[in-house]
């Protein structure tokens, strides 16, 4: 063998010791866990440190160990075919030979052998190959950081060409110039209504129309003629402990009997949801299980309130009124800048009325939902009547209770 070709396979298999030592150093470095990161910094040595240094921008470590890899393995098949070409003559499948043997050594040495080692010891290897790789580092800087920052230019620009939020699309609807004032909150409601929980437009549970289940069958009655709804919740003992649902179409056959008829029987299985289900799956619930009301209910199992579908298309094409409903409105207003809104109004219905922006009560609401329950939240306790709340440049006055709920609130708006 002539010295030229010795140092030819001498400079080969010192670069394929780099190739694996690179190739490992990435399966190291990126296998670590937290707990290894804090046995490496309780050790105190010249290698744990230039570990924590090259973890400290994973991008230029991982640019680097690619940059060196690919660098590495280009000289490896120049070199190799430059041994080949010297030591056999070829008449024909010269390229084929040549793919084949670099191809294997590549694999099995610079690849597979070096990354199942580190995977099995990855401290000691980080630990190891960290000092060389930071020099590394220090010589391919100038690659490692335009790769690194021109990869991240290109990922933003396609992040922001692929993805718009909601945010974003709700935007877009605003600045659209629909032919009507119709049009454009019906294009709101679309937006809006994948990000919708079933506990912001439900019916909270003291407006829930219901029944106990040892009511007279006269009784029922009466409450379905004063409440005019088709579906009535049934409960024992208390509301949080519903037992079905009473339809009013299934009665209509002993519409003449009297106290004695055990309408219980025709009882049906009610739907629960949780609070915070999205709207648009609940739609797809009630399609699949053909039913139009469901009890939302709390990680405990309470009663939070009632939503049915009416509720959930009102979301997207506005209140929809029939002959049974009845004409009212949850405010009244008293002046240009004074309003008398129903303690029950929903906060975002109350932003919508007074044209304020949504979420404008979201660092004093907590978790309430209605004008009652932000001032619950406001005063931390039950509150009089006439007492006073401003938040935002708004005053609240209670001007009327229910009991301890929060009846008619008195709203005057400054500047």
């Amino acid at each position: 063998m002539s010295p030229r070709i010795a140092v030819m396979c001498a400079a080969a298999c010192c670069l394929l010791l780099v190739s694996a030592l690179v190739s490992g150093a990435e399966t190291a470095f990126f296998s670590l866990s937290r707990s290894d990161v804090r046995r490496i910094r309780e050790q105190k040595s010249a290698s744990a440190e230039a570990v924590l240094f090259l973890l400290k921008n994973v991008d230029m470590l991982l640019a680097t160990i690619l940059v060196v890899n690919n660098l590495v393995n280009i000289c490896i098949v120049i070199l190799a075919s430059g041994i080949i070409d010297s030591i056999f003559t070829f008449r024909r499948f010269e390229f084929l030979f040549k793919t084949v043997l670099v191809t294997f050594l590549l694999l099995l040495f610079g690849e597979i052998l070096p990354k199942v080692l580190a995977q099995t010891m990855h401290v000691r290897f980080a630990c190891l190959v960290a000092r060389p790789i930071r020099v590394l580092r220090w010589l391919f800087y100038p690659i490692s950081y335009l790769l690194v920052n021109t990869g991240s230019r290109i990922s933003e620009k396609a992040a922001h060409k692929s993805e718009i939020s909601l945010d974003e699309l709700a935007d877009a609807v605003d600045m659209t110039q629909t032919t009507s004032h119709e049009e454009h909150e019906i294009l709101s409601g679309i937006v809006n209504f994948v990000n919708t929980e079933a506990v912001e437009i439900m019916k909270p549970r003291m407006d829930i129309t219901a029944v106990n289940i040892t009511d007279s069958y006269g009784k029922v009655k009466d409450s379905i003629i004063r409440s005019g709804f088709s579906r009535i919740p049934v409960y024992e003992g208390e509301i949080d402990n519903i037992r079905g649902t009473l339809y009013v179409k299934d009665l209509l056959p002993y519409i003449d009997r009297g106290d004695e008829f055990g309408w219980q029987q025709l009882i049906r299985k009610s739907y629960f949801v949780p609070g915070n289900k999205k709207i648009s799956d609940l739609l797809e619930d009630f399609q699949a299980n053909k039913v139009h009301m469901a009890i939302v209910v709390d990680e405990y199992g309470s009663t939070l309130g009632l939503v049915s579908l009416e509720d959930i298309i009102e979301e997207i094409v506005g209140e929809i009124s029939d002959e049974s409903d009845m004409d009212e409105t949850f405010y009244k207003r008293l002046d240009e800048t004074t309003y008398l809104f129903d303690g029950k109004t929903h906060i975002g219905d109350f932003e919508r009325v007074l044209s304020l922006g949504e979420e404008t009560f979201s660092d004093v609401k907590g978790e309430a939902e209605t004008l009652g329950g932000l001032i619950l939240e406001l005063k931390r306790d039950f509150p009089a009547k006439g007492d006073t709340f401003t938040a935002h440049g708004i005053d609240f006055t209670v001007e009327s209770l229910d009991g301890r709920r929060v009846d008619k609130l008195r709203v005057v708006l400054h500047g």
